[in-house]
């Protein structure tokens, strides 16, 4: 899924669990910022080398491709942007930071779900050939096959979705209704 959708979703579960009221600011930042991290962070060392050579066009190339249209990058980069993905796209990864919150703060953190909610979207909204999202790594790089999210009609139902549910809340909002 794109990364604007990944926010928006984000947006409307902490929306959503927050009891009768907005939640706290800091809350929905924070739940965003983590959903929007996965795609963002694997970007970090291509934009590292874009900015290295100057060229914004191949980190736009990039950040637009299609599955096997990606530019040529130097072996380092692609693995390092690679890795992150994996990491950041995987689950196990997800409940690590989870148990380490737990752990030390004796609290479930909610900006997490942001994260978790990422997670479980990329699942179903990529496809094997373009970025799947490898849910065990590091045991395994096994993605599951879903429905591209680039696909025009899988962008459709999204926000059409995305529209429904903040309608929903916004008027639930404003009339109380639940």
């Amino acid at each position: 899924m794109d990364i604007l959708a990944h926010g928006l979703w984000a947006g409307a579960a902490a929306m959503a669990i927050a009891p009768r009221r907005r939640p706290p600011r800091a809350i929905w930042i924070w739940s965003i910022a983590l959903a929007v991290l996965p795609d963002l962070g694997h970007m970090l060392p291509v934009t590292g080398w874009a900015m290295a050579t100057l060229s914004s066009a191949d980190w736009w190339q990039y950040a637009t491709a299609s599955p096997g249209q990606e530019p040529p990058m130097p072996e380092a980069v692609g693995l390092w942007a690679h890795h992150l993905h994996c990491v950041l796209h995987s689950a196990l990864s997800a409940a690590a930071v989870t148990v380490l919150v737990w752990w030390r703060w004796r609290i479930f953190w909610m900006p997490l779900l942001g994260w978790w909610l990422h997670i479980v979207i990329d699942v179903f909204t990529h496809s094997a050939e373009f970025f799947p999202s490898p849910v065990l790594y590091p045991l395994t790089y096994w993605g599951f096959d879903g429905w591209a999210w680039n696909q025009p009609g899988a962008l459709l139902l999204n926000y059409g979705a995305l529209v429904g549910v903040w309608v929903w809340l916004i008027r639930a909002r404003m009339f109380g209704v639940r």
